[in-house]
């Protein structure tokens, strides 16, 4: 972890901010959210009542896993950040190379982040209590994430 450290203040990087982490968090599922609404809109429009939505998002539950899996994937892969991240000036970059991710630690990255989530958080309270600031996903992967 020390030598982290001292190749980040080296190279003049910083680890980004737990709380700026989070508006770029809610900022991409707010994008993959319309993305669903959109890309189901009959299905939704149809429903009558809150019990109706929360049904048809059930059913859904499946796409929208593999919607946040592909989404994360393809922008951590070839921006190295998410559009959420990229608003906030942030970057996912290897922990040893501070280079961007391969498609394989992308892809690793989102499926650890969707499980992440689905264990209550903990994969993200991790990040908070870690002095590195790396999550669940970051730790599977070898990421962290960093200001630009």
């Amino acid at each position: 972890m020390e030598e982290l450290f001292n190749r980040l203040n080296t190279q003049g990087l910083v680890l980004t901010s737990i709380p700026r982490r989070s508006y770029a968090f809610f900022i991409d599922d707010l994008i993959v959210s319309f993305l669903m609404f959109v890309a189901f809109y009959s299905s939704f429009s149809n429903a009558k009542t809150v019990e109706e939505v929360i049904i048809i998002t059930n059913n859904l539950f499946l796409y929208i896993v593999l919607l946040k899996v592909i989404y994360h994937t393809f922008f951590v892969w070839q921006y190295g950040a998410t559009m959420g991240k990229m608003l906030f000036k942030m970057r996912v970059v290897d922990a040893n190379t501070f280079y961007n991710l391969s498609f394989t630690q992308s892809l690793i990255r989102a499926i650890v982040r969707v499980f992440s989530e689905a264990v209550f958080y903990l994969g993200f309270l991790w990040g908070v209590l870690s002095p590195t600031k790396q999550t669940w996903h970051d730790k599977a992967c070898g990421s962290i994430v960093i200001d630009v």
